[in-house]
């Protein structure tokens, strides 16, 4: 259940500067609208619940396109992806032999996904804050305006005018936290990365 609890919530959740280029997180994050295009990286990811007590751990590759394009795939501990053409988002679970398709105006709305592979309009969606820790990142904190969006708020993390992390805290005090790994940035992307056919046999199931 918690598996795919996680998942579900890959669609609402379902980004860069240097220290010495910008003064804080809110303008690392402008300059990644500005000027990031595309991205591909490793990531590992861990969800841990109210008590700070680690109830899952994940990790695979994601890759994104503006606007609106994106590719999640899960492939340790299970094998997962989450694929978005620009109009339909399409969450393949490989265990159940299962497809769920929304609509891509459903499925992120004023999400986090919107921050990485939306428009450059951030702002209207969220309020945004720099935030101060010290681990030689740029943090930025946002806060949804729309208050059915899931969750309560999100952190990202920037270092030489890259995303390095992200942490997503829901409504229940868990907290999503994803770090990402060989970071590039504006690489060229094949569109085929982007498109998605449902293996024969799958059930396919729209929201």
């Amino acid at each position: 259940m918690i598996k795919h609890q996680f998942v579900k919530l890959l669609f609402l959740f379902v980004i860069s500067a240097s220290t010495s280029a910008f003064a804080d997180g809110v303008s690392s994050l402008h300059d990644f609208f500005n000027n990031t295009q595309t991205m591909r990286a490793k990531f590992s990811q861990m969800v841990t619940d109210n008590k700070g007590r680690k109830v899952q751990e994940v990790e695979g590759t994601m890759q994104l396109q503006r606007p609106n394009k994106f590719r999640w795939d899960y492939n340790k501990p299970y094998e997962q992806q989450i694929i978005s053409d620009g109009k339909d988002v399409f969450l393949y679970d490989t265990d159940l032999q299962q497809v769920t398709v929304r609509a891509l105006s459903k499925a992120i709305g004023s999400s986090p996904a919107a921050m990485l592979a939306g428009g450059n309009a951030v702002d209207k969606g969220f309020t945004l804050k720099n935030a101060n820790r010290k681990d030689g990142l740029m943090w930025v904190l946002a806060l949804p305006k729309d208050k059915d969006s899931g969750f309560d708020r999100v952190l990202l993390g920037f270092k030489e005018e890259k995303l390095r992390k992200m942490e997503l805290y829901d409504s229940f005090n868990h907290i999503t936290h994803i770090t990402f790994d060989a970071v590039e940035r504006n690489p060229v992307l094949e569109d085929a990365a982007f498109l998605f056919t449902p293996p024969k046999g799958v059930d396919i199931v729209g929201e």
